[in-house]
């Protein structure tokens, strides 16, 4: 190895006094740390202070910042022709930069000498910053900070706007309606309302519908209808959107989803003059009314539809179906039959035709009382009314019929939604809702092959799904299936969590107990009768043989 020379060694002692220094000079620039690279080379990285690796020409490799991430996310290392290889897909890069992000933003500023602005200069000065990464930031930072108290994280609110204030500053970086509703969904999702407030106040000019959306959606999700009713008044002036009446269609709709209906109600009423109620409008209070179960107020409102001239359509009469089958399901799931062919009569005297949804509906109360049998027939039967069953069916058929253990006819379903051209909805949730069912019911040899068709259709298994494969086969004792499960999952990189599984007590080889016999004390019958018989085994061993047996013999 070549020896260094004197300048460049008094250069790298001057570095490494200014970054242990604790003073402010050793808040250096980031143009301090670069004056050490060559026009030629990647920016500096963090995952070791000094590469003690030479170049072609003998002088020693340039000092690395200890705040970046580590090289493999952005770059890899050149090779003798010079073109970079890089190791990892686009997609494992962003998460990991991801990840990386989302550890700065949970620091706590007071144990950091910098801001979190100057750390990701220095760190993350030379990244691309897109939008999916942004929005994968955040969600692991909500995963992370989920359900914890402010005094554990305390630094997570002011960083995360000061983040936002850092993408806004990036080069290059357009901050529009969709980036800033990512932010308005993390603070929702915390029901840190003021600070998403604080987001929309700033970017009044870039805040569009998506933002609106996410913010009605997370205050209604948070129980707070009334601010929703607020926000209605105040959108234009306060964060410049358009007041309207699709504005007003989505927030009742939403209201109503969440079973708002009476404050919902009372919205259109009081904005009649201003925005008259259409049909779509009246079956979303109804829909809301059926939410909160409420079927006197249904009646209410369907009649009072009918006397403004607004015919009830059929996802209406779905709503109420629904209702209905939830309320006989509760009291006396008996009635639900009965009941819900009544409603069914009713949409027939009203001239509304039933579609796929009604059928869903029906199938789906059916499953949960254990019907499955009744669903199927029902299922049979929709072509009579025009009807074709969708994925939702489907689903809804198969996992009736694995919970019933009717295991054949719950492949023929998956067979026929594949046929139907439905494939694209069997995708790894929908497989992994099928095994857990599987495992529940004890069928560990059936959950393996629908294990085998998921692979077959192009669905990756993760790391849930394995884990729960193995852990049912340990515990019926198949520990050889499940270290061949463990060591695929480590061969396709799947992270599995090594931990002990037990074995079930009732698929354990039991050995045989021999059992002692006991000699029973004999009643005083039985020895008598014992008696008898040796007597008469004695008398008869005297007397001669008849002569018949003689001749026979």
């Amino acid at each position: 190895m070549p020896k260094p020379r004197t300048s460049q060694l008094a250069s790298l002692r001057t570095f490494l006094r200014s970054f242990s220094s604790s003073s402010t000079e050793s808040r250096f620039p980031f143009s301090k740390i670069s004056s050490f690279n060559s026009a030629s080379q990647p920016p500096p990285h963090h995952h070791q202070l000094f590469t003690h690796l030479t170049s072609n020409n003998g002088s020693w490799a340039q000092p690395i910042s200890p705040f970046s991430i580590s090289s493999r996310l952005i770059s890899s290392d050149t090779g003798g022709g010079g073109e970079k290889k890089n190791p990892l897909s686009e997609e494992e890069g962003s998460e990991s930069l991801a990840k990386s992000l989302s550890q700065e933003l949970i620091k706590n500023p007071d144990a950091e000498s910098l801001s979190l602005s100057q750390r990701l200069d220095l760190s993350f000065s030379h990244v691309k910053i897109t939008p999916s990464i942004v929005a994968s930031t955040l969600n692991i930072v909500a995963s992370i900070v989920n359900g914890s108290s402010e005094e554990k994280f305390p630094g997570v609110r002011s960083g995360v706007l000061d983040f936002l204030k850092w993408v806004s500053s990036r080069p290059n970086f357009h901050v529009d309606d969709e980036l800033l509703s990512y932010f308005v969904i993390y603070f929702g999702r915390r029901k840190d309302f003021k600070a998403t407030r604080e987001v929309l106040v700033d970017g009044v000019r870039k805040t569009g519908k998506t933002c609106f959306e996410s913010f009605v959606d997370r205050l209604v999700r948070a129980g707070r209808p009334d601010d929703v009713v607020h926000l209605f008044k105040i959108m234009e002036k306060e964060y410049g959107w358009t007041r309207d009446k699709d504005s007003l269609k989505f927030i009742v709709s939403k209201l109503c989803d969440y079973g708002f209906a009476k404050p919902a109600e009372k919205m259109v009423k009081s904005l009649a003059n201003e925005f008259f109620p259409d049909e779509y409008i009246c079956d979303a209070l109804i829909r809301g009314w059926c939410v909160a179960e409420k079927l006197d107020e249904v009646k209410r409102v369907a009649a009072e539809m009918y006397r403004g001239g607004f015919e009830i359509g059929t996802s209406a009469y779905n709503a109420i179906l629904g209702c209905v089958c939830r309320l006989c399901r509760r009291k006396d799931p008996f009635l639900l039959l009965p009941e819900a062919e009544k409603v069914l009569l009713q949409m027939e005297e009203a001239g509304v035709p039933r579609d796929v949804e009604t059928f869903n509906v029906l199938i789906s109360n059916l499953c949960k009382i254990r019907k499955t049998t009744d669903a199927v027939d029902l299922f049979h039967r929709m072509g009579e009314w025009g009807c074709y069953p969708n994925e939702t069916t489907f689903l809804l058929l198969i996992r009736s019929l694995f919970q019933a253990a009717r295991v054949g006819e719950g492949d023929e379903f998956i067979d026929r939604m594949k046929s139907a051209g439905y494939s694209d909805a069997l995708n790894r949730k929908e497989y992994y809702g099928f095994l857990k069912i599987l495992c529940g019911i004890e069928r560990i040899d059936h959950a393996i092959s629908i294990f085998a068709k998921m692979k077959e259709d192009g669905c990756e298994p993760g790391a849930l799904t394995y884990d729960l494969l193995i852990g049912k086969l340990s515990a019926h004792g198949r520990s050889d299936k499940a270290n061949a499960l463990f060591k695929e999952a480590e061969s396709n990189g799947i992270p599995i969590e090594q931990k002990t599984y037990k074995l079930d007590p009732r698929f354990a080889k039991k050995k045989p107990i021999a059992v002692k016999k006991e000699k029973k004390r004999e009643t005083l019958p039985e020895k008598m009768a014992r008696r008898r018989r040796r007597l008469k085994k004695i008398r008869l061993s005297y007397v001669k043989k008849p002569k018949r047996t003689m001749r026979a013999m």
